[in-house]
């Protein structure tokens, strides 16, 4: 990437929707701008986990106004990652949708481990470079995300469903503050979090970090008060709850250092964070400056070259985790992907990465059975923590992987989108002409596209070479029939 180039994230919290941008110089991205927005998605979210109306249209407006921003950034310079509330939400696609459409840009959601890894990436890249064992504790709205590493690698990480915004609705929903409702907050936070005991107990880090909103606010509050700057302590906890069990609501809270979108959730992200601090028997938390979104910035260099991105390394693992024949998976993938590079032309390369990795990954599911193994292997990409991955671009890879065969027009997917037929296409057709696990010959095989039509010219003697690839070419070509694709093969 180019020196001077600019980058944004756009991290969709259950709180704020805040928008970063930056601009690499020589391997590091500084802030040029960021903006912040609260939402409070979180308290939007209906009985039967539906995001109410005002809700969508408080994020809507929101992403409109950064979409205004981000206007005339190329799409693979920005990133925008959606966390705990949209994975909550029943309607999240209706969200989803119309937030790509003002926003400009697709939203990535992504699980918790996903967003995990990403908080510490943010964090450690703002760090200065050290050996230390550091735990990392992220409190966000609906969800808090613990991370283990050293250096800018993630050793262990976990996300539960505790969060200021889910606990201040349910235990302080009129902003009121007793002894009693921050017992029971602090009683049931640590039921959620009591399973993060046996990985994150107390050797098995030095130095605690707090990033995201809950610790910038203690954090900030604190050293108004007079502590140490970028520190929070028990005792600076413990006084804290005093100060909000004297004001007792919300309404009556008077502390320097407390900005106004933070009161109405301080009893909720206290109550979770003096859990957490009793838990993993915490004295002491560094307020760390980088967080989600930094981590998301630099994930954006990390994908712009195959060597680096993350994504591949997983998919390797999955391979082996599942016993894939890697053989067998690179043929296949080497066929997909030459195909797809003579019809889709030169600025594929990123679709060709994922159609790459969906080959790679179509045997997955044989370790459960071999029989329906491609039903199999959908279902394990669509359930599983793939380190790097949004969960759209799983289930992406998942529709690729279920679709490698059986009848296409009764696959539930987006056959208007060109990139993802084709991807389709090539990947049942390479499929098709491994059938014999051997490497298959197509040098003089060549795929166009025109408009509607998908055009195979292979040599005039290749059937009689080949008959049985010619037999399960001829049912390709029957397969794609009643789509609003056409496959043609013609004989030069």
């Amino acid at each position: 990437m180019q020196n001077g180039t600019l980058l944004a994230a756009v991290d969709l919290g259950s709180n704020s929707f805040r928008l970063e941008i930056g601009r690499f110089e020589h391997g590091h991205i500084h802030r040029v701008e960021y903006l912040k927005e609260t939402v409070r998605q979180g308290n939007g979210l209906d009985e039967n986990r539906n995001l109410t109306p005002e809700a969508m249209e408080r994020g809507w407006a929101c992403l409109a106004r950064f979409g205004e921003r981000l206007a005339g950034f190329p799409k693979e310079h920005v990133r925008a990652v959606a966390t705990q509330t949209l994975r909550e939400a029943r309607n999240r696609e209706e969200f989803l949708r119309r937030g790509s459409e003002v926003l400009g840009y697709p939203i990535d959601v992504v699980s918790g481990v996903e967003e995990a890894r990403l908080i510490y990436q943010g964090v450690a890249r703002l760090l200065p470079q050290s050996d230390e064992r550091r735990l990392v504790v992220d409190i966000g709205g609906r969800s808090t995300e613990l991370i283990l590493g050293q250096q800018f690698a993630p050793q262990s990480v976990a996300s539960f469903r505790v969060g200021s915004v889910a606990w201040s609705s349910r235990y302080f929903p009129d902003g009121a503050f007793t002894p009693q409702a921050f017992l029971a907050a602090e009683i049931a936070a640590k039921a959620v979090l009591d399973e993060a005991l046996t990985v994150f107990r107390r050797d098995a880090w030095e130095i605690a970090y707090g990033s995201s909103g809950t610790a910038g606010a203690v954090g900030d509050v604190l050293h108004a008060l007079g502590g140490t700057k970028g520190l929070i302590t028990r005792s600076g906890l413990e006084a804290l709850k005093d100060k909000l069990l004297r004001a007792q609501s919300a309404d009556r809270i008077r502390m320097e250092g407390l900005k106004e979108d933070r009161r109405a959730v301080i009893g909720g992200g206290i109550s979770v964070l003096r859990a957490v601090f009793d838990l993993l028997e915490i004295d002491e938390m560094h307020v760390a400056q980088g967080a989600l979104r930094q981590g998301a910035l630099y994930d954006l260099l990390d994908r712009e070259q195959p060597e680096t991105d993350l994504r591949t390394s997983t998919v390797h693992a999955l391979m082996q985790r599942f016993a894939v024949d890697s053989a067998h998976a690179e043929r296949v993938s080497h066929t997909a992907c030459t195909l797809f590079h003579q019809a889709a032309g030169p600025d594929s390369e990123r679709a060709a990465r994922k159609l790459e990795w969906a080959a790679k990954l179509h045997e997955v599911g044989c370790r459960i059975s071999h029989s329906d193994y491609h039903r199999h292997g959908a279902y394990i990409l669509d359930n599983t923590d793939a380190a790097g991955f949004a969960l759209p671009e799983l289930h992406r890879l998942s529709i690729l992987v279920l679709g490698q065969r059986g009848k296409v027009r009764k696959l539930e997917a987006d056959l208007s989108d060109a990139t993802f037929a084709l991807q389709l296409l090539c990947l049942r057709l390479a499929v098709a002409l491994c059938h014999a696990r051997r490497s298959p010959d197509i040098s003089a095989m060549h795929l166009r596209r025109d408009q509607r039509t998908f055009r195979l010219n292979t040599p005039t003697d290749w059937a009689k070479t080949f008959p049985q690839s010619a037999h399960l070419l001829q049912e390709e070509v029957s397969a794609w029939q009643k789509t609003p694709w056409e496959l043609v093969w013609q004989a030069d």
